[in-house]
């Protein structure tokens, strides 16, 4: 596992663009906890303030639009403009002082969430090319840790400044967050040719990505898979409340802790994503991943505190792995000129059930039993493991030694 991380710190690039991932994910997890509160402190609607996550997650599903603009530029400087200009958009964010100006706030949220779509889209199309293609898996694991971990630090930062400073002080940290991100994307040595100019419409341009992806034997089951599994977990978070009263017979502080233990499974499964994958094919992994996942969530129904606990860990090691499984592939196995589309369809296709989820289990809970609930999801999740795991793909290919496309390092890698 050191060696692992080692091999992608070494790599310059590698370690400088998880440098801005932590960078800038402490800015972004410190405001997307303090954004709701902010809300609720202003006009006191709890309504409003559950707005603020959607119009933060909703952008996700227009995301094969947005992945086409990442194909029609430089990914580096559009990563670079994309942070400095969110550093910017934040600003505004300092004026909000009343319920009368929270319009600011949702506005800036919006456009937070187009941003981060695009930054993902053209994030996928820069790793593939600027990252030694042998390192993909450890370096999506790692930035899963670096992510996990951000969101385990950077909301107690963010609840400390705002209790003290109020939320223009988060405003200001996340832009500030942004603006260093940028500086460090900008170090980062690859060099790209400018893409060759689109004969077709923004229509057919945008549908390319999603073609592409259906067509692939080795994305659309992962991909499927991903967003069965990530359906689930929209169920079971919408459960976790329930669990905890219901089941556990605690008060809503307890679900802090569940939520603590996940995130240290989730550090903990970044660390060992890479040198897993490179021991087997995605999809085995991505398998084996759901079945803890599901496993985490059947059991959760039995009233004993330590075996929450637990669950909560597995749940938290077994969802990112089909999540690590599908962006290294997509990373890998999508043309250079697709790569930001592929990802970002991907992505849509991935996080939209999340948010169905919630909402359908926030329903359900209220007239079917929570264990009931978590049975079944527990073998639906049985159910998409064994899709993943069933017949393998033989053919699948080995991490290559190199990869084609429009942008390549500095100077040559010795094999």
């Amino acid at each position: 596992m050191r060696g692992a991380a080692g091999a992608v710190l070494k790599d310059r690039n590698a370690g400088l663009y998880l440098s801005g991932v932590v960078v800038s994910g402490f800015g972004s997890s410190a405001m997307w906890l303090v954004a709701g509160v902010w809300v609720k402190s202003l006009t006191g609607s709890d309504s409003l303030a559950a707005l603020t996550t959607f119009v933060m997650w909703a952008p996700v599903l227009a995301g094969p639009l947005l992945g086409t603009v990442a194909d029609r530029v430089r990914r580096r400087p559009l990563l670079i403009r994309t942070n400095l200009a969110m550093s910017l958009l934040l600003l505004p964010l300092l004026a909000v002082d009343s319920a009368a100006r929270v319009w600011i706030l949702f506005a800036v949220l919006t456009l937070y969430g187009v941003s981060s779509v695009v930054h993902d889209a053209a994030e996928a199309g820069l790793v593939a090319a600027a990252v030694d293609p042998r390192l993909l898996g450890d370096f999506n694991g790692l930035r899963m840790t670096a992510n996990e971990g951000m969101k385990l630090l950077a909301p107690l930062a963010g609840a400390a400044l705002f209790t003290r400073f109020g939320g223009a002080s988060v405003a200001l940290l996340d832009a500030v967050s942004f603006a260093l991100a940028a500086g460090i994307f900008a170090l980062l040595r690859v060099r790209e040719t400018k893409p060759t100019p689109r004969q077709g419409t923004w229509r057919t341009d945008t549908l390319e990505g999603a073609h592409f992806l259906w067509r692939s034997a080795s994305l659309r089951p992962l991909v499927l898979g991903g967003a069965a599994a990530m359906g689930l977990a929209g169920l079971n978070g919408a459960l976790i409340y329930a669990v905890t009263d219901k089941v556990l017979g605690h008060s809503p502080a307890f679900v802090g802790l569940l939520y603590a233990v996940q995130g240290l499974g989730s550090v903990l499964v970044g660390l060992l994503a890479g040198p897993l994958l490179r021991r087997m094919p995605e999809r085995p992994f991505a398998a084996s991943g759901v079945a803890v996942f599901a496993a985490g969530v059947g059991l959760r129904g039995l009233p004993y505190d330590a075996v929450a606990l637990v669950c909560s860990a597995a749940i938290g090691l077994g969802l990112p792995c089909v999540l690590i499984a599908a962006m290294t592939a997509v990373q890998r196995d999508t043309p250079d000129t697709l790569v930001g589309r592929t990802a970002a369809t991907a992505n849509t296709l991935l996080f939209a059930p999340n948010a169905v989820a919630l909402a359908l289990g926030a329903g359900l809970v209220a007239v079917v039993d929570v264990r009931v609930l978590l049975a079944v999801a527990g073998g639906a999740g049985v159910i998409v493991g064994a899709f993943l795991a069933w017949r393998p793909l033989s053919g699948e290919p080995p991490l290559p030694e190199g990869r084609p496309g429009t942008a390549r390092h500095d100077k040559p890698r010795k094999s």
